[in-house]
């Protein structure tokens, strides 16, 4: 009996690393083609227009279906789910890596989205049927969160190695050694779960939700590359909150909604949820403004601005695999994650320091470790409970809630963030003239680092409206999530 425990205990952990491979590989694929975009441009002659394209189309597709993908692992069951997510994920990148034009490679990366809004929630949904025990499931996320947490800052770090050493199509043909290996242990570890009953898939809440979704993301997505003002910016985030809000009132009505309503009832898990949102918002400051920062200011290699982000990789783990593995069980989420928040917002307050010659010991590395515990302690407890409780047969519609409340928020950050830095930078370079003199390229690059200044503050608010809101919906202890639900056991 006890040597049936031991090998059903080890092939719990096992599946672990199965699905944490699977989450590294779907958080990086967002930022690892960063780096390669200019060297991709080179190479096949697109346009510096059409950049944004091979970052906008992965979102776009990724965003607009992970609510159907969730559903679709609870009717298809995990294993199932998985490997058509981690074949055609494979395929899609295989695909970009040998692209020889600028249509077939934004074409592999929207492919990329589809599979990987699949992948995402199954992933998840599995880790959460398969972690029943309390101090066992804190330990499993702690170890997930972190590496979901971490993915940017892996992206940048491996983006620019396979750049540097090897070429940019690397950046895609690398998720085909990541999906082989995911869907060998996939078959041995991953245990498949039972459809408990047989639905129709509700096709009217997911027309709904994906053109929801979708014009929300490509709003956000179009702010960027044009403006706040533009008309068909709001215009696409009007038609996506119409959507959205004609989606809520269908579920309610709906005999096999998409989303089950209940369970975003219960404060808890609403608080879990605004907690990785606000969190997805203000993390982009961190990926986006402080690589523009070692690059673009203090001239460092992508490579060397990739490894100077280990030391917030590093935070990430200590303070989820430690703190969090041990402290979420016997309190709760509620000590963990407002404190999580406020670590990261002094993290965005001390990046409000940066100088145009500042040492990295001096200057970069405190904020990263600061904000490296803060995260460590928001994503793990996060996404524990946000998954708890839930019956066997909605734990991939839960999870689905949890990647899209991070998609929208990232979403949602990088065009604002963006925005705020833009619009303040260019009202600080006013008046420096052009050609640029030595002194106006200073004034040139203290106005950009003005910019990266008010966008961190602005990260340091969401940061700290998090931790007041989640302080005020989380609860201490082991909180009772089953809202009426079945138990996962």
């Amino acid at each position: 009996m006890s040597n049936a425990v031991s090998i059903t205990s080890d092939r719990r952990w096992r599946a672990l690393g199965v699905l944490s491979i699977i989450q590294l590989m779907v958080a990086l694929d967002a930022t690892i083609i960063n780096i390669a975009l200019p060297h991709a441009q080179g190479d096949l002659g697109f346009s510096l227009a059409n950049r944004q394209w091979l970052i906008t189309a992965y979102a776009l597709s990724f965003g607009s279906l992970l609510l159907l993908g969730g559903r679709l692992s609870d009717l298809w069951g995990r294993r199932t789910s998985l490997h058509v997510g981690l074949l055609g994920f494979a395929g899609a990148s295989a695909l970009g890596g040998v692209a020889q034009s600028f249509s077939t490679l934004v074409s592999a990366r929207a492919l990329q989205g589809v599979f990987g809004a699949l992948l995402a929630p199954a992933a998840l949904a599995a880790l959460t049927t398969t972690f029943e025990d309390p101090k066992e499931r804190a330990k499993a996320f702690s170890i997930y969160g972190a590496i979901g947490a971490s993915g940017a800052a892996i992206g940048l770090l491996l983006g620019g190695a396979l750049t540097q050493w090897a070429s940019w199509r690397w950046c895609l043909f690398v998720n085909v050694i990541f999906a082989v290996i995911a869907m060998l242990g996939t078959v041995l570890f991953v245990a498949g779960a039972r459809r408990e009953q047989r639905v129709p898939l509700d096709v009217v809440g997911t027309l709904l939700a994906s053109g929801g979704l979708f014009f929300a993301v490509f709003g956000f997505g179009h702010a960027v590359t044009t403006s706040w003002s533009d008309l068909f910016t709001w215009g696409s985030l009007v038609a996506g909150v119409v959507l959205l809000v004609a989606f809520v009132m269908w579920q309610r009505r709906s005999r096999h909604p998409l989303v089950p309503l209940r369970l975003i009832t219960n404060r808890v898990r609403a608080g879990s949820l605004v907690a990785l949102f606000l969190t997805s918002i203000g993390i982009f400051a961190v990926s986006l403004f402080l690589a523009y920062y070692l690059q673009g200011t203090l001239g460092y290699s992508p490579l060397r601005a990739g490894v100077a982000f280990l030391p917030l990789v590093a935070a990430i783990a200590l303070s989820a695999t430690i703190a969090s593995a041990r402290l979420l069980a016997v309190h709760g989420p509620r000590p963990l994650i407002p404190t999580g928040m406020m670590l990261a917002m002094l993290g965005m307050i001390l990046f409000t320091k940066l100088l145009p010659s500042a040492g990295y010991f001096t200057s970069v590395l405190p904020g990263l470790v600061v904000t490296g515990l803060g995260l460590g302690l928001i994503f793990a407890p996060a996404l524990a409970s946000a998954t708890a409780g839930v019956r066997p047969s909605d734990a991939g519609a839960a999870s689905a809630l949890v990647n899209t409340a991070q998609q929208i928020g990232g979403s949602m950050g990088l065009a604002l963030l963006n925005t705020i830095a833009v619009t303040v930078t260019a009202r600080a370079t006013r008046g420096t003239g052009s050609p640029l003199t030595h002194s106006a390229r200073e004034a040139a690059i203290l106005a950009t680092l003005h910019g990266y200044t008010v966008a961190f503050w602005w990260a340091a608010a969401f940061f700290g409206v998090g931790a007041l809101l989640t302080f005020g919906l989380l609860e201490s202890g082991v909180a009772d999530l089953d809202d009426n639900v079945v138990s996962m056991s």
